[in-house]
């Protein structure tokens, strides 16, 4: 029979997609029962979606997201000032990443900044956009680490490439002479061409004091303030009551 051969051929072209789609059409007595032309398309889909689920999985791991969110799971039955609206707005087909724009979730601890944030995030991998996400701490820990071992440049460049950048937990400390300078080069380089999520306890009005140096502090903001949608939380935290459970 030519089955065997032709599926062989099909796994060596990665036309996975399509050895599922003639598996299930073969089971599918109706399917046997269509025109070559109209199971030819239905293959071809099962084709496309098959690469776009493989693309999706590739950006979920390189995002690296610290809780497995997804926006649907927002809860907006806590009274925190979150309204629908507003996300609903910013995940429609994540228009903001498009638009080089960035998002500020603020608030007190365990009010669900994160998780949002990891929501927002994982809705911009859903929509075809790559995603990291990181702690500020580590971040810069892991900045030092590269200028001390001569990798610093080429980690800028792999930072410079990702469409949505997610800094958890800034400005909870003010910023070193080189954490504030690291900052200030990643802003430069995704300024109106890639997009960040910042979370933070402190409102935006104390950033630039824990900066640090007048001058940076103006270029930072400056660089990332203006075209910045802000989700601004208030109330109790959600943890208390949901135990070992992720805030949403």
């Amino acid at each position: 029979m030519l089955e065997q051969p032709m599926n062989e051929k099909l796994l060596a072209m990665r036309l996975h997609g399509m050895v599922e789609g003639l598996k299930t059409q073969e089971q599918d007595s109706a399917s046997r029962e269509l025109s070559f032309l109209d199971r030819l398309a239905m293959l071809v889909d099962q084709q496309w979606s098959w690469r776009e689920n493989q693309a999706l999985a590739r950006r979920m791991k390189s995002a690296k997201l610290r809780v497995d969110a997804c926006v649907e799971d927002i809860d907006y039955r806590v009274a925190r000032g979150l309204e629908k609206s507003v996300v609903r707005g910013l995940t429609k087909e994540s228009a903001w990443v498009r638009n080089h724009e960035n998002i500020f979730v603020l608030g007190p601890t365990g009010v669900g900044k994160s998780f949002i944030a990891c929501a927002l995030a994982q809705k911009a991998c859903r929509d075809g956009h790559s995603a990291y996400y990181t702690r500020a701490a580590a971040l810069f820990r892991d900045l030092a680490m590269a200028r001390a071992d001569g990798s610093f440049r080429n980690l800028l460049a792999r930072l410079s490439r990702i469409d949505v950048l997610v800094v958890d937990d800034w400005a909870m400390a003010p910023l070193s002479e080189p954490e504030r300078r690291d900052f200030w080069e990643i802003c430069e380089d995704r300024y109106q061409v890639r997009s960040l999520i910042l979370t933070s306890q402190l409102p935006v009005t104390r950033w630039h004091e824990q900066i640090g140096d007048p001058t940076v502090a103006d270029g930072i903001l400056d660089r990332i303030v203006h075209n910045a949608h802000r989700i601004e939380l208030r109330g109790d935290s959600m943890r208390k009551p949901r135990g070992d459970k992720p805030e949403r």
